[in-house]
């Protein structure tokens, strides 16, 4: 098999005339989750351009093409193709492209192109001007990609194959995992009564647990913005070996088996109860919200699963910044919760009133902001900054939460955006306003 092997900037890629999506492809099925990987890689890649020099190149994968009549089918890579287009579209509307005039008739793949973009655009919202030309700048500079073509479609089959059954890196849960089954080696019961535990639970929910709270709960409580959990930051969960003899090992052993998301645990078989406590604990607060008739209003506001893309009186559920508004809430309150272990009415409306309210305030509501407000980074667009999660941790009582001044009154008397009128007025509500 003789194949024709070159390495490209992007830009090129999206330039070229031939480039085809066929038929044949499955749908276009990546994700907010997938685009904001890629554009914290692409951010992450301009770092180390500007840091390594204009020699450092970011290779971005590998394009698979099949060469017909002409046309160079896409056979291994559109999906990062097509996300990549819509990120170099936003940042330059009036760029056109042979790939741009292919009419998509797949519901699945419409519904995404349209949320991707969507977040895109909340994604880039308060970027400034340099920092979004740098992103348009390294498509050229910056990006190269592996174009792979073929002659015949068996070929591209084959090697497409290949290239997608050499293993999937393991999940930054799958790698603390074994870290911490190693860990266990001397008690093989024990390690076996874990592994049983750990593949009784549901991949999805210790994956969410570990990325979209535990995680960013240490972050902020820090003062640190948060990222995506990945491979190169599970050092942090790594607890505490039983042989330190470090005086911060000793009080962690003494506390054993009381966690706190903020404190250090001890390695091997905690972690797995951990993981447990954690999971019931957010499953505890997500029953609380909904059983408590103290919290009617909150309910009524939030979305009912992670799936609930609903519009009911006039809030959209299905926003990306609404979501991470949720989400902050969630975090903020099993932060608060894990620390005092009680649902003071008036604790959690302040934590929900702070959460929703950076969606009032901000048109358009990505994880960028939502990440300068959860730290307390100073902005006139914030009704209220308040460095939430580094004020629960250094609570002494739960009170100094309860007692804490949020504000919900906004000047003008107003949403941002006339979109979320209805969540503010509902908030004024809660509040007694």
């Amino acid at each position: 098999m003789k194949n024709d092997s070159i390495i490209c900037d992007v830009f090129k890629l999206i330039k070229r005339d031939d480039l085809v999506i066929p038929n044949y492809q499955r749908p276009y099925k990546w994700n907010n989750h997938n685009v904001e990987d890629l554009l914290e890689d692409i951010s992450e890649a301009i770092k180390n351009y500007r840091l390594f020099g204009t020699d450092f190149k970011y290779r971005i994968g590998t394009v698979i093409l099949h060469k017909e009549d002409k046309k160079g089918n896409i056979v291994d890579g559109q999906q990062r193709i097509v996300t990549l287009l819509l990120i170099y579209l936003y940042l330059n509307p009036g760029f056109k492209c042979k790939l741009l005039e292919r009419e998509f008739r797949d519901k699945t793949t419409l519904s995404n192109i349209q949320d991707n973009y969507r977040f895109i655009k909340e994604w880039f919202s308060l970027k400034s001007e340099d920092e979004k030309k740098a992103f348009s700048d390294a498509f050229e500079d910056v990006l190269e990609v592996v174009v792979v073509s073929v002659k015949h479609q068996s070929e591209a089959f084959q090697l497409f194959d290949s290239q997608n059954t050499r293993g999937r890196a393991l999940d930054p849960h799958d790698l603390l995992k074994a870290y911490h089954l190693r860990e266990m080696k001397k008690t093989p019961f024990e390690m076996e009564h874990a592994v049983e535990q750990w593949e009784a639970k549901k991949t999805d929910d210790i994956r969410d647990l570990f990325d979209l709270y535990l995680f960013r709960i240490i972050n902020w409580s820090q003062a640190q913005k948060s990222k995506k959990f990945t491979a190169k930051e599970i050092d942090i969960f790594k607890g505490v070996k039983v042989e330190s003899a470090y005086t911060y090992a000793n009080r962690a052993f003494k506390a054993m088996p009381y966690f706190q998301i903020t404190e250090p645990f001890i390695a091997g078989g905690d972690f797995f109860e951990m993981t447990d406590h954690y999971l019931e604990m957010l499953d505890d607060i997500l029953k609380e919200i909904d059983r408590n008739v103290a919290f009617e209003d909150l309910k009524n506001i939030l979305p009912v699963d992670k799936d609930d893309r609903s519009v009911r009186d006039g809030v959209d559920r299905g926003s990306v910044g609404f979501k991470y508004a949720c989400n902050l809430f969630y975090c903020a309150l099993m932060c608060y919760y894990d620390r005092f272990h009680n649902f003071d009415e008036m604790a959690v409306k302040k934590l929900f009133t702070w959460a929703m309210m950076i969606r009032v305030d901000v048109e358009n509501l990505g994880f960028d902001s939502i990440n300068k407000y959860a730290v307390g980074e100073q902005n006139n667009l914030y009704t209220n900054n308040v460095p939430m999660f580094t004020r629960i941790v250094n609570a002494r009582k739960h009170t100094d939460i309860s007692n804490i001044k949020i504000v919900c009154l906004r000047d003008p008397d107003k949403a941002n955006a006339e979109k979320w009128n209805k969540l503010y007025i509902a908030l004024k509500k809660i509040n007694g306003k």
